[in-house]
């Protein structure tokens, strides 16, 4: 177990680096959205970017690894919508069940699965992503409008698609599949530069989660009940990844092909933390804020221990 927390730990301890200097005064406020703006469209777009384009195609558009995991996005959005819709509305409940089945895989989960297993687990982290990114976060979306007859339900459609389009992730995932596929290399000063942003996005994301998770208490003051939050934070963090290595043993039962290093990489995926920039979206469409922002970071603050325990389980 120590050497999964000598791994771990720097991760973790980055998050809370960023979130004690935003509760100190130390990081203003205001600096928040340049961070974030860095690591969204700078730093991470050139890390997935690198990792696209040197990870084997395959990998990438693997189908079954595909369908396991959406299946499972899928079953976290039914459960948290039939547990909760009928006391929160169909607002607040859809983001729940977007804070419940959405992972911190961009900020938090490719660098810190590489830094556990290796390189080629990019791959499967990436495809994850987008799924996230296009389908459970649009879906989630919709539903949130359920309340407002099809006009809503259309109109949060197109505002997802226009969320899709404008954020530069997938497009650095589509163009390193795109590079992998032809083999594509970058010119050797721009590879150079490209390189040093993605050798950025770590470190700061992570910085940036802690300044995020430290701003949302800073403006929230409503009081939560922690059994609005809590359950969520603890599917997010035990549900979630049970459901997908029960999926995968019966998906390989089946006979489909499944990895040793992808069914892994799924789970610990399934075991990050949720997603902060939910948080961001709940704002954007007037759901309950302050639910969402101590899911994350109940969920961020506990993942430290129970993501370390998942790794000494399955690797």
């Amino acid at each position: 177990m120590l050497p999964i927390l000598a791994i771990t730990f720097p991760f973790f301890a980055l998050v809370l680096c960023g979130f004690v200097a935003t509760r100190r005064g130390v990081l203003p406020l205001a600096a928040i959205p340049g961070l974030n703006t860095f690591v969204l469209y700078f730093a991470l777009p050139c890390m997935l970017y690198r990792f696209g384009a040197q990870t084997p195609l395959a990998q990438l558009l693997d189908p079954v690894a595909a369908s396991v995991y959406l299946l499972c996005g899928l079953l976290m959005v039914a459960g948290t919508m039939v547990v909760t819709h009928k006391k929160w509305g169909w607002n607040d409940a859809a983001f729940g069940a977007l804070v419940a089945a959405f992972p911190n895989s961009g900020f938090m989960g490719v660098p810190l699965l590489v830094a556990l297993l290796g390189a080629a687990s990019a791959g499967p982290v990436i495809l994850t992503m987008a799924i996230d990114m296009v389908i459970i976060s649009s879906l989630c979306i919709a539903l949130s409008r359920l309340g407002q007859g099809e006009k809503g339900v259309a109109q949060a459609l197109r505002n997802a698609l226009k969320g899709i389009v404008t954020n530069p992730m997938p497009w650095s995932i589509a163009l390193g599949a795109v590079a992998s596929a032809c083999a594509f290399e970058l010119p050797g000063p721009i590879d150079q530069t490209v390189a040093m942003l993605a050798g950025a996005a770590s470190p700061v994301a992570l910085f940036t989660i802690g300044a995020v998770l430290a701003r949302s208490q800073c403006n929230q003051h409503e009081h939560v009940a922690p059994r609005h939050y809590v359950p969520i934070a603890l599917a997010k963090l035990l549900l979630h990844p049970a459901l997908m290595w029960l999926a995968c043993q019966v998906v390989m039962a089946a006979g489909w092909h499944m990895s040793a290093l992808t069914v892994t990489a799924l789970v610990l995926v399934a075991a990050l933390p949720s997603a902060s920039n939910v948080s961001l979206l709940t704002e954007r469409f007037g759901a309950h804020g302050g639910r969402v922002a101590r899911i994350i970071l109940v969920s961020t603050a506990l993942a430290f221990l129970t993501f370390s325990a998942s790794v000494a389980l399955l690797v």
